[in-house]
């Protein structure tokens, strides 16, 4: 046992207390201000150093949840940043855009619907011209929705979930390589759940499976220009996903005991994450995973 304690030193465990989120519903896609407990995404906690400075990116999802803790992240370490989300979520990209401005560098919200294809190719496009260029651009917009039973999963909800969060992953990235110069970065959101699916959420899981594999495909046809491609993977993290029938009443109520640190992850603890593979201290790191979860084990 060590001689003493270090109070330099926090226990991974008891760093963020359990959520215990009290049995709660929105509609898709949900308001993080309207949750509770409200997540944390860093508002007080994370400081820049410079890791991004001059770089200019596009997150999508960026109003909440993980995208939103990526972008105060990603404004503190210097970088401008486009956030993409629904209409509908102009409260909560409000917030995330006032903490942008706070760290003084340029924040855009736009919103917009990536389900359609013309829009996706229109937010680059509109991203472009915000902020003077693009060179980070992260595909973090989700759609997820829990059915008990195959049965009751329609090919509607089937298609619409791939269309937000893979077909609108890969026309994001096309409308955007001719602007992406050696340096630049592309990062993706899959999910444990790409490792180990949920029963109740197979659409979601094979798509945040494919988008794994994509991004691997991606990184190696991409490496000879220069462009890092990467994924993180997060485990249960508590976002209005959770509150927008992303998973079942009895899955809410124990949603911390879902990992092996009995508790669920805050949107700030991804944050790092994209920092780091966006950074150039990641430079030699291209068609690689990073899980975020709690201890639970991925292959």
């Amino acid at each position: 046992m060590p001689s003493s304690e270090n109070p330099a030193l926090e226990d991974p465990i008891t760093k963020y207390a359990r959520v215990e989120p009290p049995l709660q519903h929105q509609p898709e896609p949900g308001l993080q201000s309207r949750m509770t407990p409200v997540p944390d995404l860093g508002e007080q906690s994370y400081v820049g150093s410079g890791r991004l400075e001059g770089r200019k990116a596009l997150i999508t999802g960026g109003d909440s949840g993980i995208g939103a803790a990526v972008a105060i992240a990603f404004a503190r370490e210097g970088a401008d940043v486009v956030i993409a989300h629904l209409p509908g979520e102009e409260e909560d990209a409000a917030h995330v855009l006032g903490l942008i401005s706070d760290a003084g560098r340029l924040g855009t919200a736009i919103a917009v619907d990536i389900s359609d294809r013309a829009a996706c190719h229109r937010l680059v496009a509109e991203t472009v011209d915000a902020l003077g260029g693009l060179d980070i651009l992260v595909n973090n917009a989700g759609k997820q929705i829990a059915i008990a039973r195959v049965e009751d999963l329609d090919e509607d909800q089937f298609e619409a979930t791939f269309r937000v969060n893979l077909f609108a992953n890969f026309a994001i990235t096309k409308a955007a390589l001719p602007h992406l110069q050696p340096g630049s970065c592309i990062v993706n959101t899959a999910s444990f759940e790409a490792y180990e699916p949920s029963p109740d959420r197979l659409d979601y899981a094979a798509s945040k499976a494919a988008i794994n594999n994509l991004s691997k495909g991606l990184a190696v046809q991409l490496a000879p220009r220069g462009i890092r491609v990467n994924v993180v993977a997060p485990g249960p993290v508590w976002t209005a996903l959770q509150v927008s029938d992303g998973v079942s009443d009895e899955q809410m109520t124990h949603f911390d005991d879902e990992n092996t640190y009995q508790r669920a992850g805050q949107p700030a603890e991804l944050a790092s994450a994209y920092v780091y593979l966006a950074s150039a201290e990641a430079s030699y790191v291209s068609g690689s995973t990073l899980s975020v979860n709690g201890g639970m084990v991925t292959p």
